[in-house]
């Protein structure tokens, strides 16, 4: 199952149904697990556990060093899911001591050419990425997060599950979940992602309370925490809407209106 051209460092440790193409390099410190396929010329390296039945396309590069200066060589890690598609020449690097050590990626993720993860990204379960996407370092995306081509994300920002980002966006700002945001420098909330909703099954009423609550967030002339005090007197009996005010109060990064 390993091309004869590749160079698998004998350390490494690869599940024998794992499926190397030709011009690929792996080495010593890494893990691959079962049914997991690199299609040619993928380098992996650092300390990176890759899961089961990801599809990984060529001239991508995983657990390179952190392209941070403050980075010393310390064996800090990239850990990727299972049933993921990495399309080609996308970049994912190790984590940094002064973020915590991790990159990560969750588990039925498309991740689409030329984007990057910056160090110390945490990505969850079924997120999409589209092409030419940048994550700067410690960015996370919760689950069923969608960002849109030629995305930048700044560091630290947060995005909550099931948020739609547009192509060609620019966020500085955390994107509260269930939320559509577009635009760059500022990016701004167009309401809630109705569409991607109701494909995972939310009740309309819920998807309608959702959208009343993010109209109510997005009153610029109403202080943060009096738009939330109206948002959970209104639809505090939601879950979703309590996930919605407790993300943004977690934020340190301010949040999108």
């Amino acid at each position: 199952m390993i091309h004869p051209s590749s160079m698998i460092h004998p350390e490494a440790k690869i599940d024998p149904t794992v499926e190397i193409g030709p011009w690929c390099t792996v080495g010593p410190h890494v893990k691959i697990a079962q049914g997991t396929r690199l299609i040619s010329h993928v380098v992996i390296e650092g300390h990176t556990d890759i899961g089961e039945n990801n599809t990984i396309f060529p001239f991508t590069v995983l657990g390179a060093v952190p392209q941070d200066l403050k980075y010393k060589g310390e064996p800090t890690r990239l850990v990727i899911g299972n049933h993921n598609t990495i399309r080609e020449s996308v970049t994912l690097n190790l984590g940094t001591v002064q973020g915590g050590g991790l990159t990560q990626v969750g588990d039925h993720c498309l991740i689409m050419a030329y984007t990057h993860l910056g160090h110390d990204c945490i990505v969850g379960n079924h997120c999409i990425i589209s092409n030419y996407g940048g994550l700067a370092g410690h960015v996370t995306l919760e689950d069923y997060v969608i960002v849109g081509g030629m995305t930048g994300i700044s560091q630290f920002v947060r995005i909550g599950a099931h948020a739609y980002i547009g192509g060609q966006s620019g966020l500085e700002r955390d994107v509260p979940p269930f939320a559509i945001a577009i635009g760059s420098r500022p990016c701004s909330l167009k309401g809630a992602n109705i569409v991607g909703l109701r494909r995972r099954g939310f009740p309309a009423e819920t998807i309608q309370k959702i959208n009343e609550a993010i109209k109510l967030w997005n009153r610029t002339d109403v202080q943060k925490e009096q738009c939330l005090l109206e948002i959970e007197s209104q639809y505090g009996d939601y879950p979703e809407i309590q996930s919605f005010v407790n993300f943004i109060r977690k934020s340190e990064t301010g949040v999108v209106r």
